[in-house]
C-alpha cells in the first residue's frame, strides 16, 4: 500500500480540501471549460487572473452551440509544480468541432436513437460535460503522481528535484467511445444480442396525462404490477424481456398494449398498483419544478476519517510500482465491490491510471461475467468495464467472507462499492468499521441519491433521469420528455466515482489521513443539467426547440450539422444525395457537418477518430483511455 506521506510544503492537516492553496487559469470555448472550472472551484482551488480568457470568465457559462478553439487549462501553486491541460472537440481536421459533431460521430446519437428507430441527438452537452470531468481527473491524477513521486525518491535518498511539469490531453470524442463502450463491445461480440434492438419503450402515460418510468428488477413484481392493472398475460410474459435488456439495448420493444393499459388508470390507481408489487414508479419531472428544488451541493461528498485509529503506512512506492507520468496510480491497490455499471466504470479508470484493482465477487462469480453477447466466453458488456482486473469470491453474507474483506481492505489504497442504501452498515463494512483497520484507506461509495432527497425513487439510472428532470432536458420541445434508455447517468456517474476517489486520494497525500467519498447519479444529473437549470430558473427556454441536433436524412445515411450550421443546413434537401455528395454540398457553403455512425461496428475503422480502437486478449472491442498524459 502506498504512503499518504506529507509531500509539499502546506501538506498538514489544515489542508481541508484537495486543492488548497492551488489556482488555475482556463482559456476556451465555456462548453469545453465549464465543468473543469466548476468542479476545480469545487475541490478548494482558486481561479487565477490570467487575462480574459481566465477561469473567472468562463465558470457559469456554457452554450450548446459553442464550438471553437480547444480549452487550456493551468494549475498550481500550494507546493506543486504546474500542470497543464488541453481539451478538444476531437482532432484537427476530423470535422468533429462541437458537441453535435462529436454525438454524431462516436455513435451516441445512434445509441440514443434506437428507441426512436433513427439517430437523435441528445438535448444536452453531455459529451462535453464529461469530457470535463475527465480533464479534472487528469488533473488529480498528475497531481497525486507527482507527490507520489517525490515520497519514493525521498525514501529512496534519491535527488530532492520535482518532476517534470505533467501535461494531459482529452477530447470529447473519446469521451463518446467511452460512453458507447458496452454498446460497441456488443456489436463486436462472437454472437448477436439475445434482444433484438428495435423501437419502443417508457415511459407510460396515465389517463390523467402523468408520464412515469416504471423499474423493477424482479420478474415477479413485474408480473403483480401488470396484473393488478389488468394487462393481458400474454403480453406481461412478451414484456419482462425487452424490459430487462432495455440497460444493455437502449431500446425496450415490449407489447403496446402495455402503454394503452396505464392510459386507462388514473396516477394514483398506478401508484397503488406499485406499492403493492413491489415495482416502483416515478413522473418524469419538468426542468422548472428541478430548478425550484435544487441545492446547488457538490456533486460528491468528501470528509477526512480523521485521526486517532492508528498509525498511517509509510510505505512509499518504489521500482517498477513507482507512478509513472501515464500511470500515476501505479502501486495504488483498489478494492471493488461494484456491480452494473457505475462502480465498476469507476475502478475500470482507476485501473487505467495504474492502479491494482481486486473485484470482489459473490461465490460463483459476478453473474454478469455470463450476460450475453460474449466475446471468448465472457460477457463483452462486462469485459468493456471489468477487463484486467483481479478477482476474489467473497460471501460478504457470512462473518468468515467479512473478515476476508476487511484484511484485503487493511493492506488496500481505495474500498469502493456501489451496494444499496445501508448494506454497508449494516455488515459492519463502512468508513468507520474499515478506518479501524486501516486508517489511511480513501473509502468510497457510488449511489443514486445518498440522502439528498427525501423522496427518492430506487435510485437506478432510468428513475434518476425522470426524477431530476433529465428526460425532459435530453429531448427539444417537439418530442415527450422521456429519459434516454442509453445509460447516460451511470456512466457520468461512474466518472464522477472515479474524480471523487483521485480527489480523496490527494487530500490523503496531503494530510496523511483516510477520505470518506461519495458520489451519485443525482450528482452526476445536477452536473450535467447546470446551465439547462441556470435557464429554468432565469425564465427562459429551458428546453431546445423543435429539431434540435436532429440528423438530416441521405439517400445511403444521415448528416449531423453542427448546432452553429444548424439552421442553415436545414435549407438543403439531401434525402436524394449520398451521404458525402451531402457533405460536400454543405461544406461548399461554409456549413460543418459530419456523417451519423449508425453501425457501431464502423467504429474501428473510423478516420475521424483521434484514438485507435484495439481488441483485449478475448477480443472484444477496447476503446482507448480518455486522457493522454505527457
Amino acid at each position: 500500500m502506498a504512503s499518504p506521506s506529507i509531500t509539499t510544503s502546506t501538506t498538514h492537516t489544515s489542508v481541508r480540501s484537495p486543492l488548497d492553496a492551488l489556482c488555475f487559469d482556463i482559456e476556451g470555448p465555456p462548453a469545453l471549460t465549464r465543468v473543469v472550472a466548476d468542479h476545480l472551484r469545487r475541490l478548494g482551488a482558486r481561479a487565477g487572473d490570467g487575462g480574459a480568457g481566465s477561469a473567472g470568465s468562463v465558470g457559469s457559462a456554457g452554450s450548446a452551440g459553442d464550438a471553437g478553439s480547444a480549452g487550456e487549462i493551468a494549475l498550481g501553486g500550494g507546493g506543486f509544480q504546474p500542470v497543464t491541460a488541453r481539451t478538444a472537440w476531437g482532432g484537427l481536421g476530423s470535422g468533429i468541432e462541437d458537441e453535435a459533431t462529436a454525438q454524431a460521430a462516436t455513435g451516441v446519437m445512434a445509441v440514443h436513437g434506437r428507441r426512436h428507430g433513427s439517430p437523435r441527438g441528445l438535448g444536452v452537452d453531455y459529451l462535453a460535460t464529461a469530457t470535463g470531468v475527465l480533464t479534472v481527473q487528469g488533473l488529480l491524477a498528475a497531481l497525486i503522481g507527482q507527490a507520489r513521486g517525490s515520497a519514493a525518491r525521498r525514501a529512496a535518498s534519491g535527488p530532492a528535484d520535482r518532476t517534470p511539469v505533467a501535461h494531459v490531453t482529452t477530447a470529447a470524442d473519446r469521451t463518446g467511445l467511452l460512453a458507447v463502450s458496452q454498446y460497441l463491445a456488443a456489436a463486436g461480440a462472437d454472437e448477436p444480442e439475445s434482444a433484438e434492438p428495435a423501437p419502443g419503450g417508457p415511459p407510460f402515460t396515465s389517463a390523467d396525462g402523468i408520464l412515469f418510468e416504471l423499474e423493477t428488477l424482479d420478474p415477479g413484481a413485474w408480473a403483480t404490477f401488470w396484473r393488478t392493472l389488468e394487462a393481458p398475460a400474454d403480453a406481461i410474459r412478451a414484456g419482462w424481456r425487452p424490459f430487462q435488456f432495455r440497460y444493455a439495448t437502449a431500446c425496450a420493444p415490449f407489447p403496446a398494449v402495455l402503454h394503452d393499459v396505464t392510459r386507462l388508470h388514473t396516477w394514483e390507481g398506478i401508484r397503488r398498483a406499485a406499492g403493492s408489487s413491489g415495482a416502483e414508479v416515478c413522473r418524469v419531472r419538468t426542468l422548472a419544478e428541478r430548478a425550484e428544488e435544487t441545492d446547488a451541493a457538490d456533486p460528491w461528498i468528501l470528509e477526512a476519517l480523521g485521526p486517532g485509529r492508528g498509525a498511517a503506512r509509510t510505505l512509499a512506492p518504489t521500482g517498477p510500482t513507482a507512478p509513472a507520468p501515464d500511470r500515476p496510480l501505479a502501486g495504488l491497490t483498489v478494492l471493488e465491490a461494484g456491480r452494473r455499471i457505475q462502480a465498476p466504470l469507476a475502478a475500470h479508470l482507476l485501473g487505467l491510471l495504474g492502479a491494482r484493482v481486486i473485484r470482489i465477487e459473490p461465490p460463483g462469480g459476478d453473474p454478469l461475467r455470463g450476460m450475453p453477447p460474449a466475446c471468448g466466453g465472457i460477457s463483452a458488456r462486462w469485459l468493456a468495464l471489468n477487463r484486467g482486473k483481479e478477482a476474489v469470491e467473497i460471501d460478504i453474507k457470512a462473518s468468515d467472507g467479512r473478515r476476508r474483506l476487511r484484511e484485503l481492505a487493511a493492506e488496500a489504497d481505495v474500498f469502493l462499492h456501489n451496494w444499496a442504501p445501508g448494506k454497508a452498515a449494516e455488515l459492519r463494512l463502512d468508513a468507520e468499521h474499515l478506518a479501524d483497520v486501516n486508517p489511511s484507506l480513501v473509502y468510497a461509495y457510488t449511489g443514486g441519491w445518498v440522502g439528498r432527497l427525501a423522496d427518492a425513487p430506487m435510485g437506478t439510472d432510468f428513475m434518476v433521469q425522470a426524477r431530476t428532470a433529465v428526460g425532459e432536458a435530453v429531448h427539444p420541445a417537439d418530442e415527450p420528455p422521456a429519459p434516454s434508455l442509453m445509460t447516460l447517468l451511470d456512466v457520468l456517474g461512474g466518472l464522477h466515482g472515479t474524480e471523487a476517489v483521485l480527489a480523496g486520494l490527494l487530500l490523503r497525500e496531503r494530510t496523511g489521513q483516510g477520505v470518506r467519498v461519495e458520489s451519485s447519479l443525482l450528482g452526476a444529473a445536477d452536473t450535467l443539467l447546470a446551465p439547462v437549470l441556470d435557464r429554468a430558473a432565469g425564465g427562459s427556454g429551458a428546453r431546445r426547440p423543435a429539431g434540435f441536433r436532429r440528423p438530416l436524412p441521405t439517400a445511403d445515411g444521415w448528416i449531423a450539422p453542427s448546432d452553429a450550421a444548424a439552421a442553415a443546413a436545414a435549407a438543403y434537401d439531401v434525402r436524394g444525395m449520398c451521404t458525402e455528395d451531402a457533405l460536400d454540398q454543405l461544406r461548399s457553403h461554409g456549413l460543418t457537418a459530419t456523417g451519423v455512425t449508425t453501425d457501431l461496428t464502423d467504429l474501428p475503422h473510423d478516420p475521424r477518430l483521434s484514438g485507435p480502437i484495439g481488441r483485449d486478449a478475448h477480443g472484444a472491442p477496447a476503446v482507448p483511455d480518455p486522457w493522454s498524459f505527457a
